[in-house]
């Protein structure tokens, strides 16, 4: 296919690498900003562009990958060229691009992505919607060609997804953060972790997270608990943190 990137972030510098790989043309990446376009554009062959007046027809797909809220004014302007337009955001209705148009779907990739670290596409669970069974159809046909992990899912399932995704992979993330903080103030090296991280989500492939779950709240340690709270005596944001997460692991169901 013939695919035009608008965006040329985390997203969208994956996933236009993923199809240039899998034999589709980029045609053209637009950002607002020029460098970051061209940058994008040239790993992939594309035309770049930062005035979205100027993209061309010539495609046969435009993938947004966009901030949420700039979605639907952005297709609002692609529509013109009567193209089919779908979106990457996990949190965004498809109804969103239909306001625009009628021929639209959403190409969700379920993933994490920094630019500066490659990964392999093929292991990318990717969620699909189309307006009507044709588009969702050709969605999945695209998205055969760079991952083995297609997903039929609609707007709702969509939404609750995402929110699954932000628990399972933003706020532990931000806790790592916190642990990271709290050894520094304590001249500890955050390497002592990495293998402790590693391992409890090496046992999540293969378990459900109740199974394997360990730690003090979970033996229902009310002394260690009560030490670590008076370690954190200084900040209290971090104490009802550390009481609420506690709680959560005491009333986990084991099923």
């Amino acid at each position: 296919m013939r695919i035009t990137m608008i965006g040329s972030g985390n997203v969208s510098t994956h996933l236009a690498a993923a199809l240039k790989n899998a034999g589709h043309r980029i045609v053209q990446v637009y950002s607002p900003n020029m460098g970051h376009a061209s940058l994008l554009a040239y790993h992939v062959g594309a035309e770049a562009t930062d005035d979205i007046s100027l993209i061309m027809a010539d495609t046969d797909l435009f993938i947004i990958a966009v901030k949420d809220d700039a979605i639907e004014a952005v297709a609002k302007q692609l529509v013109l060229h009567e193209r089919l337009i779908v979106h990457t955001s996990g949190a965004t209705e498809l109804q969103v691009l239909m306001q625009a148009t009628a021929n639209a779907g959403v190409f969700y990739p379920l993933q994490t992505f920094s630019k500066d670290k490659e990964l392999d596409f093929r292991t990318v669970p990717l969620c699909i919607e189309g307006a009507n069974e044709a588009i969702t159809k050709q969605l999945i046909e695209l998205g055969q060609t760079i991952s083995n992990n297609i997903y039929r899912v609609d707007s709702a399932q969509r939404k609750i997804l995402h929110l699954s995704a932000v628990f399972a992979c933003n706020f532990p993330n931000y806790l790592y953060y916190v642990a990271q903080k709290i050894l520094a103030q304590h001249q500890l090296d955050f390497n002592l972790l990495r293998p402790l991280i590693m391992e409890t989500a090496v046992k999540v492939q293969q378990q459900f997270p109740a199974v394997v779950q360990t730690g003090p709240a979970v033996r229902n340690d009310r002394q260690t608990i009560a030490a670590h709270l008076q370690l954190l005596d200084d900040n209290v944001f971090l104490q009802t943190l550390y009481q609420l997460l506690s709680e959560g692991v005491m009333k986990m169901d084991k099923n």
